[in-house]
């Protein structure tokens, strides 16, 4: 499991209270927190650190170029826009699958691991996302980051992949691509209406739910061998698949030159980044997208969704995903009347997908505080408590109207 350690960075000042330190990035990792507490920033120093080992490991980088001094902060942090939370105390520290990378002295330090990897597609969905159905041309914003351009061009390909329609996971609402006028379209009952007229949370969504399921479908579906990969990406394999073909060498070499090629572009994994899934959506309509992207997140093994968020609705959801894994292994163990009856009675649940859940063992939720510490929520019964920062807020509201009705049983 890859693992992150961070201290006096930007927001992010004691780091994890817990493990030595180590931030355990599972295959659901949420973080909650106050605003400007690091959630963000954990999350994009984990999609730098994962995307410094893929292109480490598809050799369209060698280690000596990242190992130059000051390369990490003057030309890998400004993707993310994190420069200016490095300083000389910063520690990083990332423990990856097939490479260990630490920061020392404005140097990274790289040390290879042999091991087993699942290549992956990695994509950072920003907060910024909900703009990008009524902005004609955002790549014409100077202010865009490089993460919020890449996501851009990724949902871009996302749109021109619609053949008919995509179906939302709330309302009854389907997507289509208009080519001539360029145009998404919003299909509702009894109405068709371009996204840019639409409401903020399907602003909000659409652009996350399309480039999320476009690039599971190219991870599961990889007939073709350059599937998902980026401009550059494509540009890198075309020149590496020229020269072999090219080269003087016996057919048989030249097919396992060919194979290691394909293994070294081809996505064998999505490893999903999303700030504040919840964006703009009612509690119900969080719950049936959060469905939507764990279905993705289990599509694959090697598959991890990673996020931050404010919504006591969404860690509501991961709990009673991962009580209803824990439900359907007792299931399995019963008599069969016993066993069809309560699996029919599980599978009515409409809220809850059986390839929505979370197996005990593969959840990590992070509370981020406001002084720049971080700790894992602890479990009860294999479950995430409820004493939680988000939870806490809502009992403070109950406690809050008890006391006014105290308050007025005084003066009346």
């Amino acid at each position: 499991m890859p693992r992150i350690k961070i201290k006096n960075f930007g927001p992010i000042k004691d780091g994890c209270l817990e493990n030595g330190g180590w931030i355990e990035i599972d295959k659901v990792t949420a973080f909650i927190g106050n605003q400007g507490s690091g959630k963000s920033t954990i999350t994009k120093l984990i999609s730098t650190f994962m995307w410094i080992e893929k292109v480490l490991f598809r050799g369209d980088f060698d280690i000596k170029w990242f190992k130059r001094k000051n390369r990490f902060k003057n030309t890998i942090l400004p993707y993310h826009r994190l420069e200016k939370y490095l300083s000389k105390e910063s520690v990083i520290d990332y423990q990856g699958e097939v490479f260990d990378i630490s920061l020392k002295d404005d140097r990274l330090q790289i040390t290879e691991k042999k091991a087993g990897y699942a290549l992956p597609q990695i994509m950072f969905v920003p907060a910024e996302r909900n703009f990008v159905a009524y902005v004609k041309s955002p790549k014409m914003l100077r202010l865009a980051s490089g993460s919020l351009l890449d996501f851009i061009d990724m949902f871009e390909e996302a749109k021109r992949s619609i053949s008919k329609t995509v179906e939302l996971p709330f309302n009854n609402v389907k997507v289509n691509y208009d080519r001539l006028n360029d145009r998404l379209n919003l299909l509702g009952p009894g109405y068709r209406i371009p996204l840019f007229d639409a409401a903020s949370g399907f602003m909000s969504v659409v652009p996350l739910y399309l480039v999320s399921s476009y690039l599971a479908q190219t991870v599961i579906n990889i007939n073709d061998d350059n599937a998902a990969l980026s401009g550059l990406e494509r540009e890198n394999f075309k020149k590496e698949l020229e020269k072999i073909l090219t080269e003087d060498m016996p057919d048989e070499m030249r097919k396992i030159a060919i194979s290691s090629l394909v293994k070294r572009f081809v996505k064998k994994s999505f490893v999903n980044i999303v700030e504040e899934p919840e964006q703009n959506l009612f509690p119900s309509s969080q719950w049936n997208l959060m469905k939507k992207l764990l279905e993705i997140n289990n599509s694959k093994p090697a598959n991890r969704f990673i996020f931050s968020t404010h919504s006591p609705y969404i860690i509501s959801y991961l709990s009673l995903n991962l009580k209803a894994y824990m439900v359907k292994q007792m299931i399995e163990q019963a008599d069969d009347k016993t066993k069809s009856n309560a699996l029919e009675k599980l599978k009515n649940l409409q809220e809850i997908s059986l390839n929505s859940l979370i197996a005990p063992g593969q959840l990590n939720i992070y509370q981020v505080t406001d002084n720049g510490s971080v700790s894992r929520l602890p479990e009860t019964s294999g479950i995430p408590s409820d004493n939680n920062f988000l939870y806490n807020y809502l009992d403070r509201a109950n406690n809050l109207y008890d006391d006014l009705l105290e308050i007025e049983d005084m003066v009346e």
